[in-house]
């Protein structure tokens, strides 16, 4: 039986700048973004707090919660950044939604494979535009790159 054809994978030098440029104006506008976060959400943002590696102090970003098959995830698509390594050795975070309702979660890198592929292309259909554009315009690289991660709720005892 042939196996199912896997999306292109190709590392883009041009994606890479713009992403970085990109993500760059977002955590300069982030104060400006907050407010209007916290005042009724903007789509699947949440903000995402983790213990930082180095400091262990509380970090939090604002980014998009996305949903396959009734699970959570988070990514970036350019890779590791300071968060995604804060999450990779911490393993757990907090999810914090606009209305106060927070979960701790479990995080899980995803490794090159099926889930993780599913995730990103959901990701072009889950953003809200013009964040939409951007991933579906940046597809291969984003499948060459991103670094995404499953998180699972942690169950009360």
């Amino acid at each position: 039986m042939d196996s199912p054809r896997r999306p292109n994978r190709r590392a883009s030098h041009v994606w890479t700048l713009l992403l970085r440029l990109e993500y760059a104006w977002l955590r300069l506008t982030d104060p400006l973004i907050r407010p209007a976060w916290r005042a009724g959400g903007l789509g699947i943002t949440v903000d995402l707090r983790v213990r930082g590696r180095r400091t262990g102090r509380q970090r939090a970003v604002l980014l998009g919660l996305l949903e396959v098959g009734g699970r959570w995830y988070v990514g970036h698509p350019n890779g590791d950044v300071g968060w995604t390594r804060n999450l990779a050795r911490a393993g757990e975070a907090i999810v914090a939604w606009p209305t106060g309702v927070n979960h701790r979660v479990r995080a899980e890198r995803l490794a090159d494979g099926d889930e993780r592929d599913a995730v990103i292309l959901a990701t072009a259909h889950q953003q809200p535009f013009p964040g939409n554009l951007v991933y579906r315009a940046a597809r291969s690289h984003i499948l060459a790159r991103g670094a995404y991660f499953r998180l699972d709720p942690f169950v009360d005892d």
